[in-house]
């Protein structure tokens, strides 16, 4: 078997970075193959990018690449995060449509296509990551490369009716299917992209994932991605892990827990969680000084007026909740917005009745199948995942929720609360299994057979 060549906007350049996710899976097989990682530095060049960087570690190159002002602004904040993001998002009402920002990420995607391409060798495979290059595969045939490119994608691909409203959306299309396989992290996810070829340009489907389109075949199909499950599930008893399980104890008291961890995103659902939360103190005054909910929420693309716009509503509605029910011993709602390691997290995982993932669209959400890992056979918590997370397709044993119906998630909350032992066993067992069965390796090798049994193009 040849190298693997990842791409990815951005790469895990430092040890520290490789602790779980992607990384885990991707760098396993670089190591093995002795592979290449390129993707952006991380860094913005005053002027015009001088050639790409190179670094080593444990057999594995990396290829880096700083960004202009230029690129940065139109490539990533812009046409990446302005309107792919929102649109896959289904928040077309949030994207800035913009014709020279998308003329900048066709050209960020060639121009590392070509810095790629200068290090492909035959039987070479290369993995393509997310939203950010979408265009990757038709820029690397144009550089000459023949041999076989995947493609995943790490957020939700929308509806054929969504995917329209992007003015770009035909030359997207036929570049994507110049990849061989398009990972997706749900049936919806591939069946959206499928009717979308099948409605707008006659594609024929084959069987087996593969569609018939633009005189070429592409095979389309769902990798739901995993985590490091048994890593995690170390994680949640290190010693970090027993800190942070402290210092919220002295603060729980016998009182207890829900624990939300979700990215500072509109596509989180953070606002219907906390008015859901605002609703389940209003109606259940049993719970009073019972139960604490504890929302952490880093700030992400905070450069963005949408997110700034998110992080005011946010503070509102928190201040409502613990101005009308919060006392000198017991706040209702923390809100945190800052970030806390892996190991911190999963013990407050460890410790919570309830998780609380209830995203408004979400390709995956791998804090779910977290959640579930810390959890304690003898006394789990319980999952509540809303539908239009990909993790839902999968974690059929949680409390699956709409997280619009503010009323309903708030009385899932207190059902989740109240549960008897068995029923959270129960539940918790049958989680454990699917995450556990279906982790980040059998994600990557799922994917990696399919890639690698092509011959060359």
């Amino acid at each position: 078997m040849g190298r693997l060549i990842a791409i990815s906007n951005r790469t895990a350049t430092q040890s520290a970075n490789r602790a779980g996710g992607l990384a885990v899976a991707v760098w396993e097989s670089l190591k093995s193959t002795g592979g290449v990682w390129a993707g952006w530095s991380g860094e913005i060049s005053p002027g015009e990018p001088d050639g790409p960087r190179t670094l080593s570690d444990e057999g594995v190159e990396f290829l880096l690449t700083d960004l202009s002002q230029d690129e940065h602004d139109a490539y990533y904040l812009g046409y990446a995060n302005s309107v792919l993001w929102p649109v896959f998002h289904y928040r077309v009402d949030l994207a800035t449509f913009d014709a020279e920002a998308f003329k900048v990420y066709a050209a960020v995607n060639q121009r590392i296509a070509a810095m790629v391409a200068g290090r492909l060798v035959p039987g070479d495979s290369v993995w393509v990551h997310d939203y950010h290059f979408l265009l990757m595969g038709d820029s690397l045939r144009r550089a000459g490369w023949t041999g076989p490119i995947g493609f995943f994608l790490h957020i939700p691909f929308p509806s054929p009716e969504i995917f329209r409203a992007l003015p770009e959306h035909p030359w997207i299309a036929r570049a994507m299917c110049a990849f061989n396989v398009i990972g997706f992290q749900s049936e919806q996810d591939r069946s959206n992209f499928t009717r979308y070829l099948v409605e707008e340009f006659h594609g024929e489907e084959r069987g087996e994932g593969e569609i018939a389109v633009f005189g070429t075949t592409v095979k389309a199909k769902a990798y739901p991605i995993g985590i490091d499950a048994e890593g995690f599930r170390e994680a949640s008893n290190s010693e970090l892990a027993q800190q942070a399980e402290a210092r919220i104890g002295r603060f729980l008291g016998n009182r207890l827990l829900v624990i939300g961890v979700d990215r500072m995103d509109y596509s989180k659902g953070l606002p219907q969680r906390f008015e859901a939360v605002g609703e389940l103190f209003d109606v259940h005054r049993e719970l009073h000084g019972n139960v604490s909910v504890t929302q952490i929420a880093p700030p992400s693309r905070s450069k963005v007026d949408e997110y700034k716009e998110l992080r005011v509503e946010l503070d509102r509605l928190a201040g409502r909740i613990n101005g009308d029910y919060g006392d000198l011993d017991w706040i209702p709602l923390r809100y945190l917005a800052r970030s806390y390691q892996r190991e911190e997290l999963a013990g407050l995982f460890k410790i919570a009745r309830v998780g609380l993932v209830t995203p408004l669209r979400d390709g995956m959400n791998l804090v779910a199948k977290e959640f579930v890992m810390a959890q304690e056979e003898d006394d789990p918590g319980v999952l509540i995942l809303s539908e239009f997370a990909g993790a839902a397709e999968q974690l059929t044993a949680a409390l699956i929720v709409n997280p619009h119906d503010r009323a309903k998630l708030a009385e899932t909350i207190h059902l989740a609360l109240t549960m008897s032992l068995d029923e959270r066993q129960h539940r918790w067992r049958s989680l454990r299994d699917i995450v556990v069965s279906q982790d980040i390796n059998w994600w990557r090798n799922r994917f990696l057979k399919d890639l690698h049994g092509l011959q060359s193009v």
